[in-house]
């Protein structure tokens, strides 16, 4: 399955500094993603060390674990390694390729690559690249970062998934299926509408998705070891399948709490961010440990999380970035889903669960 259908939480990101709370001191300036993570004690970024080691011994509890990554007020607090995984490892993380999608297509709006998220595909897919459909040349950008592309789709099955994987057609699978719902207004996980958009771009580009990626995200944030999957048509899968290592993933989670900046350069323009961090939807209810959920720009977000609420990136069979703007915080969390035997749900569920109900309680 391209990705596990969780969710999370709306927060306003904002470049500025926030107030003292009881939560911790007040958030520094952005940190310079390029550079190293420098490290700290937990304690003295107000996180209980002996909880935080509660979580720790929890996590190498879990099967198939692979990281446990802690970053707070831009400090690197906890950095954990299981089952032969360590800090310079590649991790396939699935559907958390959606956020960094979503995060190109920032990095492109604020490069003047694409004008604005409310352009229709229809500018940058026509022929002699593909011919659209009227009605399909009219969905927005915004509408694919929002999984509301309006098309006939189901990915709640594993099935989903990979039939669309192993078509071999991957934009004309999606294209001949028809619009059930005015784009925009309903939400309906999909990958291959993630893998058009992530097309988009690479046109809007004029160039191949990877280079453009490395050029104007990756450098910037001083990720130099990235992986993707590439499809037999030569374009990335935008919808799944980029390896990064778990460190770089907390550059990601931390470029979007930090408002899209990196230092004193702005990567994201801080309106997509905020915009992109906030519901799309109406809230829907979930069972625990996430209640209350909604979508952002290719971010899960929830509100019903203690301490803090937060949105997150999310992959299929246990892979997580987890921002808690309120915390200043991000926590990573990867593990080995391959071959996992029907087991990567469980995979999922326990990632949420180190998250929400071990970590997020060490913080004051």
């Amino acid at each position: 399955m391209g990705g596990a259908r969780a969710v999370a939480a709306a927060l306003l990101i904002a470049a500025s500094a926030c107030a003292d709370s009881p939560t911790g001191p007040a958030r520094s300036d952005p940190i310079d993603l390029a550079l190293d993570w420098k490290t700290a004690t937990p304690a003295s970024q107000r996180i209980q060390a002996d909880r935080l080691e509660a979580a720790v011994a929890h996590a190498r509890s879990l099967p198939r674990l692979l990281s446990l990554l802690v970053v707070r007020h831009g400090k690197l607090v906890l950095e954990e390694y299981f089952n032969g995984n360590h800090a310079d490892s590649l991790n396939d993380v699935r559907s958390v390729t959606k956020s960094v999608i979503g995060t190109l297509v920032g990095t492109a709006i604020q490069r003047g690559v694409l004008p604005a998220a409310g352009d229709p595909i229809g500018n940058y897919l026509r022929p002699p690249i593909l011919e659209l459909q009227p009605d399909k040349a009219a969905i927005r950008v915004r509408d694919l970062l929002t999984m509301s592309g309006g098309f006939l789709w189901d990915e709640s099955t594993t099935l989903g998934y990979n039939e669309w994987i192993l078509s071999g057609d991957y934009l004309g699978y999606l294209l001949d299926r028809p619009l059930v719902a005015a784009p925009g207004a309903t939400f309906n996980y999909n990958s291959a509408a993630v893998h058009l958009l992530s097309v988009t771009l690479a046109v809007a580009a004029g160039g191949p998705l990877d280079a453009f990626a490395d050029r104007e995200l990756f450098a910037p944030l001083g990720i130099r070891r990235v992986r993707w999957e590439i499809l037999p048509d030569n374009f990335p899968n935008g919808g799944s399948g980029i390896d990064l290592r778990p460190r770089d993933l907390a550059k990601l989670g931390a470029l979007w709490l930090q408002g899209g900046r990196s230092g004193d350069r702005q990567i994201l323009p801080a309106a997509f961010v905020q915009e992109g961090t906030q519901p799309a939807f109406p809230w829907w209810q979930t069972a625990a440990p996430l209640r209350g959920q909604s979508y952002g720009f290719l971010w899960w977000l929830t509100r019903d999380t203690q301490p803090a609420p937060g949105f997150y990136a999310s992959g299929h069979g246990g892979q997580f970035v987890w921002v808690a703007p309120d915390l200043d915080a991000v926590i990573v969390v990867t593990t080995d889903w391959r071959n996992s035997n029907g087991l990567a749900n469980q995979f999922s569920a326990n990632g949420l669960d180190l998250i929400v109900n071990h970590v997020l309680p060490a913080f004051r």
